[in-house]
C-alpha cells in the first residue's frame, strides 16, 4: 500500500467530523511518482482525529489533482508514528503534547528511565519521580498528558482490530472521546449513526451471544425503522416486529417473549405502547409537532378580503382565464383562511388557482418586486416539483430543504424552531409527497401569524419516508379543504385527464383501449415489450421529437422489463456509442457524453436534488500520478461535476420508476405494463404514472395486466397516528 511518511506543518481547513485540509512535509515514500516529493511540503486532505503538527504520520492514499485546488495527497487511512529512540521520545516528551515538560526535563527523563521511559510512566506515574527534581504536580501533568494522548491512540487501534475503517474509528472517536472505551463494552449500537446498522451487529455478534438483551433491544429498534422505511408507517404491530426480527437477524420470538424487552425500551422512553400499537418517540414527536404547530396556525383569526367578487374578475381579464366556482371557492378560502389544503387530479387546475393566490395576494398587500421574497414562499419537495411552480407563477420557488437551509454535513436545517423564517404567504407544492419528518421540520421554521397553503393529490402515491400527511389532514375535516374535480380537456378529444379520473374510480370506459389525440394503448406481449418500445422511441426521433421530451416510467429497476434494462436498450438508441463521445464506465453501468441522467441524492452544496434530471456534458481524464476521471453534468443550466467514485449518486434517466417521477410532468410519457412487474402494478401506481403526461401518453403491453392494476386497491395503508394526534388537539 502507497505511502507518505512525514509531518503535518500547517491546517488550512478543519471542521467537526474530522474532515481536515492543510499542507504536510515528506520525509520518506513508497511511491515512486512522489520520491521527487521527498523534503517538500505538499496539500494533504482526508480524515483525521485532532491533527498535531509535534505528531509524525504515515498517510495512506493517492496524490490527485482537484479540479479547483490543484494537487492534493488524499488520504483514505493513517497512522501516528510511535516516537522511538532517545532523541526522538526526548522531542515528544518536550513538544506542546506533553504539559509540564521542556526540553531539560524531558532529558532527565530518558537519561533516568530510558528508552522505555513512555510504558513505564504510563504503567505508574511515581516512576516519573525517580528524575531528579521532578516535584509530584509535574508528575501528575505528565502523566495526565501522556494517558489522554495514548488513550485516543489506543481506543483508535482498538475500533481498527474489531473491524471498523480508520475514517469510520476517527468519525466515532471525534463524537463520543474517551467514552468510546464504555460504549465498546457496553454497547457498540451506539455508533449507529456513523456506522451501518448491519456492520455494527456483525462486530457485535463475533463478541456477544445473540440472544444478549443489548442485541434484542437494538435489533427491535432497526425492526421499527425497517417496518418505516418498507411501508411508511409510524406505528407497528407487535407482530410484525416479531417477522422482522426473525427474517432479519435470526432472533425468535413470540409476542409475548417481546413484551419485556418493548417494556424495557419505553421505560428508557425510546418507544410508546397505546395497547396493541408501538410507535417510536421520534415519530410520535414529530406528529404531535404537525398536529400542534397547525393548531397554533389554525387558531389566529381569519383574514378579510374586500370587494373579492371585484378581484377575481379584473384577474380574469388581466390573464384571459375563467374560474368556475369550485375554483373561485378554493382561492377566496386560501385567502382567508390560515391553513388551506387544495386537491385534485391532472388538468384540474391546481396550477392555474396557485398563480391565482399568488398574483392577489401580491395586489391585495400591495408587495414591491422586494417585497415579495420577504412575504411569500413558494416550495415543493423536489427540485423539478419546484421548477415547475417557479415556471407556473413567475415567481421564485425552491426545494423545501434549500428554504429550510439544510446542512448536508449535519443533517441539520439552520431554519428551525430557534431561528424561523419570516414569509407570511407559504404555498407547498405536491404535498403527498412530503413524510412526517419533513413536513415537522417546515412546520418547525416558520412564524404562526402566516397562511399555509397544501396542494396536491389525494389519490397520488404517498412520501417514500415515513407518513401519510395529506390523507391524514383532509381525513381530519380540521382545516379548509378544496377539491378539485372539474377536468379541463387540452382538446375535444383529449384523454389523458379523463383517464386519470377513470383509473382513480375504477371504471375504465369502452374506448379505453382506442386512440385519441393525446393517447394511445401499444398492445404487445412481455416478451416482446422491451422491442415495443424501442420502436415506439424510433418514431418519435423520426418525428423529430426532443429525447428531452420522451420519459419511459416504470414500476421497477430489475428483471427482463425493468428500468436498468430498459436504460440499457434506449441510451443505444437515442445516444449511440461514438468515437466522438467520451465514456466511462462505473462497475456494470457505462456513462457516455450526451447521456440523459437522474440525481439520486440531495446536494444542497450544488444545488442539484433528488428527482433531478440532466445530461452529461463532459468526460474528461485529468493528468495526475493516479488517473482520474471527471463528469459534468449540466441540471438546467446548473453544471455539477462528479469524480468518478461518485456517480453512484446518477442514474442514465431514460427510463425511472413512477416513485422517482413524482412532482414532474414530462411532455411525452411511455408507461410499459408487464405481468412480470407482479405486486406492482396496483391503481395508485398506475394512476401516478398516466397522470405525469402533460401532451401525450403511450400505454404499452398486456391489457389483462393493465385491467388488473386499475382495479388492484394493493396500497398498502399507512398506520400513522397524525389523525388521532390532530383529532386530540383540535377538541381538547
Amino acid at each position: 500500500m502507497e505511502y507518505i511518511k512525514g509531518k503535518i506543518r500547517s491546517t488550512i481547513f478543519s471542521s467537526d467530523t474530522g474532515f481536515f485540509v492543510g499542507t504536510f512535509k515528506i520525509k520518506e515514500t513508497n511511491d515512486e511518482s512522489l520520491e521527487e516529493k521527498v523534503n517538500k511540503t505538499i496539500t494533504i486532505t482526508g480524515i483525521i482525529l485532532e491533527p498535531n503538527e509535534e505528531e509524525s504520520y504515515i498517510l495512506y492514499g493517492e496524490y490527485i489533482r482537484n479540479e479547483r485546488y490543484g494537487y492534493q495527497y488524499k488520504f483514505s487511512s493513517y497512522e501516528k508514528i510511535k516516537p522511538e529512540g532517545k532523541d526522538a521520545i526526548i522531542e515528544f516528551l518536550s513538544s506542546n503534547l506533553i504539559k509540564g515538560c521542556g526540553q531539560r526535563s524531558a532529558k532527565q527523563i530518558v537519561d533516568t528511565l530510558g528508552e522505555k521511559a513512555l510504558d513505564l510512566i504510563k504503567e505508574d506515574k511515581n516512576n516519573l519521580l525517580l528524575v531528579p527534581n521532578m516535584t509530584e504536580a509535574r508528575a501528575i501533568k505528565i502523566y495526565d498528558s501522556l494517558i489522554r494522548y495514548s488513550q485516543i491512540d489506543d481506543i483508535l487501534i482498538e475500533l481498527k482490530k474489531l473491524g471498523f475503517t480508520i475514517n469510520e474509528a476517527t468519525s466515532i472517536v471525534k463524537k463520543f472521546g474517551p467514552s468510546t472505551t464504555i460504549h465498546i463494552k457496553e454497547n457498540l449500537y451506539c455508533f449507529k449513526d456513523i456506522v451501518p446498522f448491519a456492520k455494527l451487529d456483525r462486530i457485535f455478534k463475533n463478541n456477544h451471544d445473540l440472544y444478549d438483551l443489548v442485541r434484542i433491544k437494538e435489533c427491535t429498534i432497526e425492526a421499527m425503522e425497517t417496518l418505516s422505511e418498507t411501508n411508511g408507517d409510524t406505528y407497528y404491530l407487535r407482530e410484525e416486529i416479531v417477522d422482522v426480527l426473525k427474517h432479519n437477524y435470526q432472533l425468535t420470538l413470540t409476542m409475548l417473549e417481546l413484551n419485556p424487552y418493548l417494556e424495557l425500551l419505553e421505560n428508557e422512553q425510546i418507544i410508546t405502547i397505546y395497547d396493541d400499537k408501538i410507535i417510536l418517540n421520534k415519530y410520535q414527536e414529530m406528529e404531535k409537532t404537525i398536529a400542534k404547530r397547525l393548531y397554533d396556525i389554525s387558531n389566529l383569526p381569519p383574514i378579510k378580503i374586500k370587494n373579492y367578487k371585484d378581484r377575481i374578475k379584473r384577474l380574469e381579464e388581466d390573464l384571459g382565464v375563467f374560474y368556475n366556482a369550485n375554483q373561485e371557492d378554493a382561492i377566496y378560502n386560501a385567502l382567508t383562511n390560515r391553513v388551506t389544503i387544495i386537491s385534485g387530479g391532472p388538468g384540474t387546475g391546481k396550477t392555474t388557482i396557485i398563480n391565482a393566490i399568488t398574483r392577489l395576494y401580491i395586489e391585495m398587500h400591495k408587495l414591491s418586486n422586494i417585497d415579495i421574497a420577504s412575504n411569500i414562499a413558494l416550495v415543493a419537495p423536489t427540485g423539478r416539483a419546484s421548477k415547475k411552480l417557479a415556471l407556473s407563477t413567475s415567481l421564485k420557488a425552491m426545494t423545501i430543504h434549500r428554504y429550510l437551509k439544510w446542512n448536508k454535513e449535519t443533517d441539520e436545517f439552520q431554519i428551525n424552531e430557534f431561528n424561523k423564517n419570516i414569509q407570511k404567504l407559504i404555498i407547498v407544492d405536491e404535498t403527498s409527497m412530503i413524510d412526517s419528518y419533513l413536513f415537522s421540520s417546515l412546520l418547525k421554521g416558520i412564524n404562526d401569524d402566516i397562511q399555509l397553503i397544501l396542494v396536491g393529490d389525494t389519490f397520488q402515491l404517498p412520501s417514500v419516508k415515513a407518513g401519510n400527511i395529506l390523507a391524514d389532514l383532509v381525513k381530519s375535516e380540521m382545516f379548509s379543504f378544496c377539491p378539485l374535480n372539474t377536468i379541463y380537456r387540452q382538446s375535444e378529444n383529449s384523454y389523458i385527464p379523463i383517464l386519470a379520473q377513470e383509473i382513480k374510480e375504477k371504471s375504465l370506459s369502452e374506448n379505453v383501449f382506442l386512440k385519441k389525440d393525446d393517447y394511445n394503448f401499444v398492445e404487445c406481449s412481455n416478451a416482446n415489450l422491451k422491442d415495443a418500445i424501442k420502436q415506439i422511441c424510433e418514431k418519435c426521433l423520426e418525428k423529430k421529437i426532443n429525447i428531452d421530451d420522451i420519459q419511459i416510467l416504470a414500476p421497477m429497476y430489475k428483471g427482463e422489463n425493468g428500468i436498468d434494462n430498459l436504460n440499457e436498450l434506449i441510451q443505444g438508441l437515442m445516444n449511440k456509442k461514438s468515437t466522438l463521445k467520451k465514456e466511462v464506465t462505473y462497475f456494470d453501468v457505462t456513462f457516455r457524453e450526451n447521456d440523459k441522467v437522474l440525481q439520486l441524492v440531495n446536494n444542497p452544496d450544488c444545488n442539484v436534488y433528488n428527482g433531478d434530471i440532466g445530461h452529461i456534458i463532459n468526460i474528461k481524464e485529468v493528468n495526475t500520478p493516479k488517473k482520474n476521471v471527471l463528469v459534468t453534468i449540466d441540471f438546467d443550466g446548473n453544471l455539477v461535476t462528479y469524480k468518478k467514485e461518485e456517480l453512484n449518486n446518477i442514474k442514465h434517466a431514460y427510463a425511472m420508476t413512477i416513485h422517482k417521477s413524482q412532482g414532474s410532468e414530462f411532455k411525452h410519457v411511455i408507461l410499459p405494463i408487464s405481468k412480470n412487474y407482479h405486486k406492482m402494478l396496483y391503481n395508485k401506481l398506475i394512476y401516478t404514472g398516466v397522470s405525469r403526461a402533460k401532451n401525450s401518453l403511450i400505454i404499452v403491453g398486456d391489457k389483462v395486466a393493465f385491467l388488473q392494476a386499475v382495479n388492484n386497491d394493493y396500497a398498502m395503508n399507512r398506520k400513522t397516528l397524525l389523525y388521532e394526534k390532530i383529532m386530540h388537539i383540535f377538541n381538547e
